[in-house]
């Protein structure tokens, strides 16, 4: 089986990719910014099995993600899985964030799921089968002080992947948006908050294999995770 992981460098996208390695001995294609640290990331897939294939893309920049999907179909043709994972997170009160800063954070949280998700989704539909995933958060359901950008492209993110599953469930589409709270990424580096407090990014990513594994009969539409003791 194909799979495309966006932010695949680090946490839950890392996490996926390998997973999808040991399980299915996938190819999967790794997509971020930084080459090095998808390397990495594909060592960790080769050792599981799977076949990766490196793509350092800047999923904010449409001509790169363009590319980047003609290397997908190119090398193997369209995904049986599509997980737009790629995002960013910046903590700025209301007050101190600039209109530049609010673009920002829907360009890398919100856009570039749409142009990843269009530049897949036809040959996805013409083959008639598919599962996309969108990662979007306990922040696509609810507010938090001083993420006030991050907050709307996550309920933006989880709107439109709404319309992705309405558009295409009667294509042999599956649709999954997650919604993961605290998880122990770089993204909490130096918080001083303990990592028994955080979800592990393995824990996520079992939770994409397995609404996966579901027959194409059923798809699992949303699914929130939290840490046991609750939100951070």
């Amino acid at each position: 089986m194909i799979a495309v992981v966006t932010g695949a460098s680090q946490g839950i996208g890392q996490a996926i990719g390998e997973a999808f390695a040991e399980q299915y001995d996938a190819r999967v294609a790794l997509v971020s910014r930084t080459r090095t640290a998808l390397e990495q990331t594909a060592d960790a897939c080769r050792a599981r099995g799977g076949t990766p294939l490196v793509l350092p893309t800047d999923v904010t920049d449409d001509a790169a993600v363009t590319d980047m999907a003609g290397a997908v179909h190119e090398e193997w043709g369209p995904p049986d899985v599509l997980v737009n994972n790629a995002g960013a997170f910046t903590h700025v009160p209301l007050d101190e964030l600039t209109l530049e800063g609010f673009r920002d954070q829907i360009d890398v949280n919100l856009t570039s799921a749409f142009a990843v998700t269009t530049a897949f989704l036809p040959a996805m539909r013409e083959r008639g089968e598919g599962h996309l995933f969108f990662m979007g958060s306990v922040a696509s359901l609810m507010a938090y002080p001083g993420n006030a950008g991050y907050c709307a492209a996550k309920h933006g993110l989880r709107g439109f992947a709404r319309t992705v599953r309405e558009e295409t469930k009667d294509e042999g589409l599956r649709v999954t948006t997650v919604l993961p709270g605290a998880t122990d990424t770089p993204t909490w580096a130096g918080s001083g908050i303990s990592k028994d407090r955080f979800m592990a990014p393995e824990d996520v990513a079992q939770s994409v294999v397995d609404a996966y594994r579901l027959s194409d009969r059923t798809v699992l539409e949303e699914l929130l995770l939290r840490p046991q003791e609750g939100d951070v």
